[in-house]
């Protein structure tokens, strides 16, 4: 029987990745808008907070909603832009998007006491802890 030979490429691998990226085609990036909602949360005695990076959206397009202890962070993001040179456009981008999270704590939020502020495109929400009722001692019979 013959014995396998291995192939070895013309060419080594740093000269293969130059190629492979002059080859690519150009990608034009649309900067500015958020691709999903980036959160931090902070847990206290007493409530949570959360901070949520929106950047570019407007406090009117930011819905939050309180179920138990599952929190719901949507906002919609827009974003027009043009590029010109010379008096002539170039490029023209638009972006219309929907974002959502959604994230469960260990206790439930009292929803009433909540509390939500935006700042520079921060969103920071701070949800009290529901007041637990003591445990009940059941007495057997």
């Amino acid at each position: 029987m013959r014995e396998l030979t291995r192939f070895e490429p013309l060419f080594t691998e740093p000269f293969e990745d130059m190629f492979r990226r002059m080859l690519k085609p150009v990608r034009w990036e649309f900067e500015g808008l958020p691709t999903d909602i980036r959160i931090d949360v902070q847990e206290r005695e007493d409530a949570y907070v959360v901070k949520a990076d929106l950047p570019g959206v407007k406090k009117d397009d930011i819905r939050v909603e309180i179920d138990g202890n599952v929190v719901t962070v949507s906002a919609e993001a827009r974003e027009e832009k043009e590029v010109k040179e010379k008096g002539r456009v170039i490029r023209s981008e638009r972006y219309h998007g929907a974002l959502q999270r959604s994230f469960s704590l260990g206790h439930e939020v009292d929803e009433s006491a909540a509390a939500a502020k935006l700042t520079d495109g921060t969103l920071e929400l701070t949800l009290p802890k529901k007041a637990t009722s003591a445990a009940k001692k059941l007495t057997i019979q």
